[in-house]
């Protein structure tokens, strides 16, 4: 964690910031390792201080030895300002793309005669590139998440509720040691799997359906995201072409990706495989995005992005056909990359799978 903050101090130094105020809650977790819910970091010239109520301060004396821990229960924002003034600073670093108008109404109002310099992406560009205990509770996560699928393939069958799928999920996971959902899962039936972001429902699963999952779990703080497509019942011949397809765009990028290539690079590896077979206008998400204790994060893999993907860094590749009124196919992997090439996080099965 010390290190963490040395080389965000480094950053710091570049943009001038005498001082900087740490609010948002990945970033404050990535920086000092502290998991309750209320706290800011505050980085002073000479003196790193987390502050925190009445609620956190015995976990955050034990979580957080690296800092100066200061209680304020109460008028936070206040106390902060009477930190700021007894240390003399002139200009505060604010997490300009993690802060609100308001709050920044609020710090203006109160941290009175200091200069407020928003910033964006600091502690984000550090996040970029996985160090050795990250990865290993990524790789955790992305097992929980794999063992899910080979237990909810034996669950799902005719008559089951696109809810009852995600709630198995969930309770299998939490079980297997997941802290908590990654995010809102996505199951996805018949024609509902054409939506991307089709959010479980009452509906019943039938006989020929697509039942698409989009499900992760959190170890650590670190989250997993996988998704994979299966049919009930029967495949039909489209059902084939549509999944054959997806999948084929996927593993190409598996097999293309590497340091050195930049974002749209990468998505239009597997963008020209559905381009080419007329689905173009059917993928109409980028391929993914950076994986960490935020399920979406930097870098983003779109056709719009020029971020460059560098080794260390996690990313999902996750590629998607979507017919309105009849179905959709993605299937999704984590990858974490590597000089020449990258290693696939997940070991769920990807072929066609119909139960």
């Amino acid at each position: 964690m010390e290190n963490r903050i040395m080389k965000l101090r480094e950053k710091m130094e570049e943009k001038e910031l005498e001082a900087f105020l740490i609010s948002s809650a990945a970033n404050r977790r990535y920086l000092t390792g502290f998991t309750g819910t209320a706290g800011y970091l505050l980085l002073l010239p000479e003196e790193n201080i987390f502050i925190t109520d009445f609620r956190y301060k015995d976990q955050a004396k034990k979580q957080v030895p690296h800092c100066k821990i200061v209680e304020i229960s109460s008028k936070i924002i206040a106390g902060i300002g009477e930190l700021l003034a007894k240390n003399n600073i002139e200009k505060l670093g604010l997490e300009s793309d993690q802060i609100t108008y308001h709050d920044f109404t609020k710090y203006r109002d109160t941290f009175k005669g200091i200069e407020l310099a928003p910033v964006a992406g600091l502690t984000e560009e550090l996040r970029l590139y996985k160090d050795e205990s990250e990865i290993s509770n990524i790789k955790k996560a992305v097992e929980i998440a794999d063992l899910a699928f080979a237990h909810i393939i034996d669950f799902i069958k005719v008559g089951k509720t696109e809810k009852e799928v995600a709630l198995e999920l969930e309770f299998f996971m939490k079980k297997a040691g997941g802290e908590d959902n990654a995010f809102d899962f996505i199951v996805a039936s018949g024609e509902r799997s054409a939506l991307p972001h089709g959010v479980a429902t009452d509906k019943v699963i039938e006989y020929g359906d697509f039942v698409t999952m989009d499900y992760g779990t959190i170890v650590n703080g670190y989250c997993s995201d996988i998704t994979r497509t299966i049919v009930v019942g029967e495949a039909n011949e489209k059902q084939k072409e549509i999944y054959q397809l997806v999948l084929k765009a996927q593993k190409k990028v598996i097999s293309k990706i590497k340091a050195g290539l930049t974002c749209k690079e990468v998505d239009a590896i597997a963008r020209d495989i559905i381009k080419e077979n007329g689905y173009a206008e059917n993928f109409g998400h980028g391929l993914g995005h950076g994986l960490g204790l935020n399920v979406h994060e930097g870098p983003r893999l779109s056709y719009t992005s020029d971020d460059k993907l560098e080794k260390g860094m996690v990313v999902t590749d996750e590629p998607g056909i979507y017919l309105s009124n009849w179905g959709g196919v993605r299937i999704e992997d984590d990858l974490l990359i590597t000089a020449n090439g990258c290693q696939v996080l997940n070991k769920a099965p990807k072929e066609l799978i119909v139960v």
